[in-house]
Formats: structure tokens, C-alpha cells, sequence
């Protein structure tokens, strides 16, 4: 995986962070993972940031890390669209050998990434690793049951079609091509790393969970 990868793909990321699905998602973990008032946020593989942009009223400061150089114009760009640069920073960086010290973060957020990565652990622990003590971890992730039939039935049993389809039917295709988790499996990655109160909150008709722990 590099960023080049990534960088002819920020139109159709923008625009899936902006369906409905995948909206209401957002906004669903980001209540989940905790108050963000005065905190310092990170969302690691933060494509064009319209998962921070909900808490930019709210937070001290948002940081997104991103590995594709395009990613990162455009999520800096959304920021200023919405007068908010100065709440946003956006680093260009690998999941899986963050930029940051220790303990620097209060939240630390993932949203379709580290079902990606070639070692997902190596993302998780560095999430872990960047995050203070008492704070917390959300991700999004694939479940077992994710695939492409089953993902377009759930499309056609809620209304879902045009390109809100085709961007759930994508997901799931590279689901199936990646790690797909279930609940149990998280717990144990989590619980490995230290981390405790993991909780799981199934989406999609459970076909995606989040999950959020203490650390």
C-alpha cells in the first residue's frame, strides 16, 4: 500500500464520507467514542476530514494523518471551506508508524482503515501508543458477515441505490479481500493491547461494527 494509491481516489472517498450510510456511521461513533470538548482528537487515515469536521466546535484541536498527499489538500481544504483552520492539522503519515509521541492524544478515531492494513495490529497498537492514559479508541470495521451480497440486499431492503450504493458495494468488495472482524476477535486484539470496557455496536445491519475501549 502507498499513498499513490489513494491520491486518484479522494473524489469518490469525499463523496462516500458524505453518503448517508456512511454519515449517519460517523456521527453514531462519534457520540459513541466520549465527549470531544477540549479534547485533543485523531482520526488515522482521515481522508478528507469530514469525520473531525463534526467536533470543530467542540474540540481543542483535530489532527488528521492520512497516507495519500491528496487526502490531506483536500481534508486541510474542507477545513478552510468551513472557516476552521485553525482548529484542524493534517499530517501526511503511515498508519502504522504515527508521528507522535506517546500519550499525546485524548481520542483516537479510526473509520475504514486498519481493515486494510497488511497487519491491522500494527495500526491498532500504534493507536493505542499515541493515546493517553484514560482515553479512548473508536473504529470502524468490516464484520464477518460483510460481503458484496449480502451488503447489496441490505442496500435493497433500505432504499440505498446510486452512488450510495455503489460505495457500500465497493467497501465490501475490498472487505472481503482484507480482514473482516468479529466482535469477539476485537475484544481480544484490544484486551492484548491493554485496553479495557471494549464495547461493540453493530451497524449496518451488522455488517460493520464499532468499537470503542478505554485505555
Amino acid at each position: 500500500m502507498n499513498g499513490e494509491e489513494f491520491d486518484q481516489l479522494v473524489s469518490f472517498f469525499d463523496g462516500m464520507a458524505r453518503t448517508t450510510w456512511l454519515g449517519s456511521i460517523h456521527d453514531t461513533l462519534k457520540e459513541l467514542s466520549g465527549t470531544w470538548k477540549e479534547k485533543r482528537v485523531l482520526d488515522v487515515g482521515c481522508g478528507t476530514g469530514r469525520l473531525l469536521l463534526r467536533g470543530a466546535d467542540e474540540a481543542e484541536k483535530l489532527t488528521g494523518v492520512d497516507l495519500s498527499t491528496e487526502m490531506v489538500k483536500a481534508a486541510r481544504q474542507n477545513f478552510f471551506l468551513h472557516n476552521r483552520s485553525e482548529k484542524g492539522e493534517f499530517l501526511v503519515g503511515d498508519a502504522c508508524k504515527l508521528p507522535f509521541s506517546d500519550e499525546t492524544f485524548d481520542v483516537s478515531l479510526s473509520t475504514c482503515v486498519m481493515f486494510l492494513l497488511p497487519e491491522p495490529r500494527e495500526g491498532v497498537s500504534e493507536m493505542v501508543r499515541v493515546t493517553k492514559k484514560d482515553g479512548s479508541l473508536a473504529m470502524l470495521n468490516p464484520s464477518l458477515h460483510m460481503k458484496q451480497s449480502e451488503a447489496f440486499q441490505y442496500c435493497l431492503e433500505n432504499g440505498i441505490s446510486g452512488f450510495e450504493q455503489e460505495a457500500m458495494l465497493k467497501w465490501a468488495n475490498v472487505s472481503t479481500r482484507r480482514h473482516r472482524y468479529s466482535s469477539e476477535e476485537l475484544t481480544a486484539l484490544l484486551n492484548e493491547l491493554g485496553l479495557s470496557s471494549v464495547r461493540h455496536h453493530e451497524v449496518l445491519g451488522g455488517l460493520a461494527l464499532i468499537t470503542v475501549a478505554k485505555k
